[in-house]
């Protein structure tokens, strides 16, 4: 088998269930396979697996066991040459899986790949592609200078090498995570990936950020960013440096005073309710149910016309493809007031996220 792609899950019923159709897509001519793990949800995630993706291995936990442990779980029942290990907030595009194994094949001494990742509104998230975390550039991140954390050598649409890629999209030879012993499992959750990332380097393999295809994550919503955020993070990142650098006492204390401030300080985020004016369909097809949801409710075809800020663009799925749908997403980035939604195929639901720190919107129908 060439593909595993492990998605752990825990209360994101309708992001899951938009990620399997577009990772099913993804791998239609492909011989892979999918495994959910389930760390004890309590949202009808597993009723709706079962129902709706017979054919997709699921493995439900009677906890919640964390990020590192939930995926190693499902690495010991992978079979594929590779593993995608993928968020359930996120959204693949059609080809996405087929130009990164063509990459990895083409490549040597391979690591890890990520890819460029955008949030809801379509802008480019900077954890895409990131630094190894030295002391200073975490130290500087501590108090909101990033510069340094992130990879800025590479520009968002250019392939090359990085040293650290998020845990909501990592791309590796499963032979190469079984070597590493896979996430450590000292991490409950935040880090695991930054540890990953370095562990992969320290064995002498390269990481890659490729560009050539974009993912959506729905950043914030599987892990809603809360006040205890920077508690989580910053105490990760303690476990990491413990792990592979010298006992600094200063840098614990800096850090440790860091996290009480900006706990201290962080304000819990509050979602703006945006007043639609219209909702705009893009679609081949009038769908009778989604009338008396979307009030305003105007079909289009995927030229966009007239679209106005206060609108609000629902993208068929099913009509445009989940390609299509996040090029269009990227292509209004810069319209602050347009918001998304995607309608998966065969779903009745549409969702999407218009900020990076709250949970996005589930609109339902029966």
């Amino acid at each position: 088998m060439k593909l595993s792609v492990i998605i752990l899950n825990y209360n994101v019923r309708y992001f899951l269930e938009l990620c399997l159709k577009s990772v099913q897509q993804a791998l239609r001519d492909l011989d892979a396979e999918i495994i959910v793990i389930d760390n004890n949800s309590k949202d009808n995630s597993c009723a709706m697996v079962k129902a709706l993706f017979p054919e997709v291995k699921l493995i439900e936990n009677k906890t919640n066991s964390g990020f590192s442990k939930g995926n190693n779980m499902g690495v010991k029942h992978a079979k594929g040459d590779y593993l995608c290990i993928l968020n359930p907030d996120t959204v693949v595009a059609e080809d996405t899986f087929t130009k990164i194994l063509d990459f990895a094949e083409n490549t040597k001494n391979l690591g890890i790949v990520g890819c460029r990742l955008i949030n809801g509104t379509g802008e480019f998230l900077p954890e895409s592609k990131r630094n190894i975390p030295y002391v200073r550039a975490a130290l500087l991140k501590l108090v909101g200078n990033s510069k340094d954390y992130y990879a800025n050598h590479l520009k968002e649409d250019e392939t090359g090498r990085a040293d650290i890629f998020v845990g909501a999209f990592m791309f590796l030879k499963r032979e190469v995570y079984l070597e590493m012993k896979g996430f450590d499992e000292d991490y409950f959750m935040y880090g695991e990936d930054i540890d990953l990332s370095y562990k992969v380097l320290k064995a002498g393999y390269h990481n890659y950020y490729y560009a050539n295809t974009t993912v959506i994550h729905y950043k914030g919503e599987s892990t809603l960013r809360d006040k205890n955020y920077a508690k989580r993070f910053y105490g990760a990142m303690q476990i990491f440096y413990k792990k592979h650098f010298k006992k600094n006492i200063i840098f614990d204390l800096l850090v440790w005073l860091g996290i009480k401030l900006v706990y201290s300080l962080r304000v819990q985020p509050v979602a703006k309710v945006k007043q639609v004016a219209k909702y705009v369909f893009v679609s081949n097809k009038n769908i009778t149910e989604m009338n008396h949801v979307l009030s305003s409710h105007v079909a289009l075809d995927a030229q966009l016309k007239n679209v106005s800020k206060r609108d609000e663009v629902v993208l068929d799925a099913s009509f445009l493809g989940y390609k299509k749908a996040i090029s269009i997403i990227q292509q209004f980035k810069k319209e602050d007031a347009v918001t998304f939604k995607i309608l998966p195929n065969q779903s009745k639901f549409i969702l999407g996220s218009d900020s990076t720190v709250t949970r996005g919107e589930v609109i339902k129908w029966e």
